[in-house]
C-alpha cells in the first residue's frame, strides 16, 4: 500500500514537472500548445484540470496567459486562483486587462488579495478600481492597510511617492549591528518582502546613512551602525519616476530612501520597481515617436482607432501642406515630366536622415546626455554630419540621374537638392526636439510631425525650385 502511494505521488510530481516544461518555450514565452490545453479544459468545464494547469505557472505567466484568452475564458479561470496567488497576478497585469479582471473578482476576495501585496503594488491595483468598487474593497480591508493605500494614492501619479513601498527598516545611529539584525529577525512577516538596506536615521527620522544587509552580515555584532553606514541618495517623494530611474541608473543604486518635504523617511524604492519604470518609459517614448499609445491586448478596435485618429489627422494636414508646395510648381512638372519621377527622392532622403538625427536627440535628452553644457557642439556636429552625407548622396544621385536621364543639368539639380534636403533634415532633427523640450513639451511625442513637414516641404521646394530656375528659365 505504501509502495502504491509513493508511486502515485511520484507520478503526480512527474506530471507537474511535465506541465512546467510544456508551459514555457525556451525564450520563456508561453507555449501555444499550453494555451490550447487551458482552452480545452475550460470548454470541458474541468475545474480540476484548470487548477492543475494554473499551478504549473508563475504568477507573471498566469498574467501573460490572461492576455491570450478571451473574456469568457478569463471569467472561468479567475475564480480558481487562490487570493495569495491572485495578488501576484494582479500586480503583473496592466491597462484595460487588469481593469477587466478586477471587475470579475468579488470585493472581499480582492481585499484579501491586495492585503498580500507590498504597499506600492497594492496602491497601483486599487488605483485601477472603479470608484464604487474601490470603496467596497477598502472597506473590507484592515484599518492599517486601508490607511496605507490611501496615503500612497495621495501622491501624484508617476511620482516617487506612488512608486515607493512604505515597508522599510530604519534604525537609530546608536544601534549596533547585533541590534539591527535582531530587529530584522523579530519583524517576521511584517518585514518588507524585498529589502537591501537598513536606513540609519537621526532623532527626527531623517536618513543619515544606510547599512547594506551584506555589510551587516560581515560586521561584528558590537559595531555601531554610525561607524559602518554608507552615504545615501535621497529621493524626494514628489520626484517624477523618470527622474528616479535616471538617478538609479547614474549612481548604480539597488535601493534608495524616499523622503517627504521635511526630509523625513517615508519609504523606499528598490531596483525591481525601477526596471519596470525604465521599460515603461522606454516603451512610451518609442510609441510616442509613432504617434500611438499602448493599446494592449485587451483594447477594442474602436478604442485603438480613436486613439490613432487625431495623429493621422495631423499627418494628413501636413501632407496637404507638402502637396501644396508641389502645386506651386505644377507648371514646371508639366513641361518636364522627369521632375515628377525624381521629385520624391530628396524629400524621402531628408525624412529618413532627419528621423535618424531626431531619434538620437530625443534619446540624448531623455538620458540627460544633451543639455546646455554641450548643446552647441552637438548642433554643429549634426550639421556637419548632414553636410557630409548630403555631399556623399549628392554624388550618388548625380551619377544615378545622369545614367537614367542622360541630362547633366538635371543631374546637377538633383545633387544640389540632395545637399539642401539633408542639411535641412539635420538642422530640423536636432533643433525641433531641443526647442520642444525647452518649451516644456515631450519631444518624443511632438517632434515627428513637425520634422516630416519640414523635410517634405524643403525637399519638394528645393528640387522643384532649383529645376525651375536652372532647367526651365535658362
Amino acid at each position: 500500500m505504501t509502495r502504491d502511494t509513493d508511486g502515485l505521488a511520484a507520478a503526480s510530481l512527474d506530471s507537474a514537472e511535465d506541465l512546467e516544461d510544456l508551459a514555457l518555450r525556451d525564450d520563456y514565452a508561453l507555449n501555444p500548445a499550453f494555451v490550447e490545453m487551458v482552452v480545452d479544459a475550460a470548454d470541458q468545464g474541468n475545474a480540476a484540470r484548470l487548477r492543475e494547469l494554473i499551478a504549473a505557472l508563475h504568477p507573471a505567466d498566469i498574467a501573460d496567459l490572461m492576455g491570450f484568452l478571451s473574456s469568457d475564458y478569463r471569467e472561468a479561470l479567475i475564480p480558481l486562483i487562490a487570493p495569495e496567488d491572485l495578488a501576484d497576478v494582479l500586480a503583473e497585469l496592466d491597462g484595460a486587462l487588469r481593469e477587466e479582471v478586477l471587475e470579475l473578482v468579488a470585493p472581499a476576495v480582492l481585499a484579501l488579495a491586495i492585503g498580500e501585496l507590498e504597499s506600492d503594488d497594492a496602491a497601483d491595483v486599487v488605483d485601477d478600481l472603479g470608484a464604487g468598487k474601490r470603496g467596497q474593497v477598502l472597506a473590507a480591508m484592515s484599518d492599517a492597510d486601508r490607511a496605507g493605500i490611501e496615503s500612497s494614492l495621495s501622491y501624484g501619479d508617476e511620482t516617487a511617492g506612488r512608486l515607493m513601498q512604505r515597508e522599510v527598516f530604519a534604525a537609530p545611529q546608536f544601534w549596533t549591528v547585533g541590534q539591527a539584525i535582531d530587529h530584522i529577525r523579530a519583524a517576521g512577516d511584517e518585514a518588507p518582502e524585498l529589502f537591501f538596506d537598513i536606513y540609519v536615521v537621526d532623532p527626527s527620522n531623517k536618513p543619515v546613512g544606510a547599512a547594506p544587509v551584506s555589510l551587516l552580515l560581515r560586521s561584528g555584532r558590537e559595531a555601531l551602525l554610525s561607524r559602518i553606514m554608507e552615504p545615501v541618495t535621497e529621493i524626494p517623494v514628489d520626484l517624477d519616476q523618470e527622474e528616479v530611474a535616471y538617478i538609479f541608473d547614474k549612481y548604480h543604486l539597488i535601493s534608495a530612501p524616499v523622503v517627504d518635504l521635511g526630509g523625513r523617511l517615508v519609504g523606499q524604492i528598490t531596483v525591481d520597481d525601477i526596471v519596470h519604470v525604465i521599460q515603461e518609459e522606454s516603451a512610451e517614448d518609442m510609441l510616442a515617436l509613432a504617434g500611438v499609445s499602448d493599446a494592449g491586448r485587451g483594447a477594442t478596435v474602436f478604442g485603438i482607432a480613436r486613439s490613432r485618429f487625431w495623429w493621422l489627422l495631423i499627418n494628413l494636414a501636413t501632407a496637404i501642406l507638402a502637396s501644396s508646395v508641389i502645386a506651386i510648381f505644377q507648371g514646371s512638372i508639366g513641361k518636364l515630366v522627369a521632375l515628377a519621377v525624381l521629385n520624391p527622392i530628396a524629400a524621402s532622403m531628408g525624412g529618413n536622415a532627419g528621423t535618424q538625427t531626431l531619434t538620437v536627440a530625443v534619446r540624448a535628452l531623455a538620458t540627460k546626455e544633451l543639455n546646455a553644457a554641450n548643446v552647441w557642439p552637438t548642433i554643429w556636429r549634426e550639421i556637419a554630419v548632414g553636410v557630409l552625407n548630403g555631399l556623399a548622396f549628392a554624388l550618388v544621385m548625380f551619377v544615378v540621374t545622369l545614367l537614367w536621364f542622360h541630362q547633366p543639368m538635371m543631374a546637377m539639380v538633383t545633387a544640389m537638392a540632395m545637399i539642401v534636403s539633408l542639411l535641412a533634415a539635420a538642422i530640423a532633427g536636432i533643433l525641433l526636439p531641443l526647442g520642444l523640450d525647452a518649451l516644456g513639451f515631450d519631444p518624443a511625442a511632438s517632434s515627428v510631425v513637425f520634422l516630416t513637414t519640414v523635410t517634405d516641404c524643403v525637399g519638394f521646394f528645393s528640387f522643384l525650385g532649383l529645376a525651375t530656375l536652372i532647367l526651365l528659365h535658362k
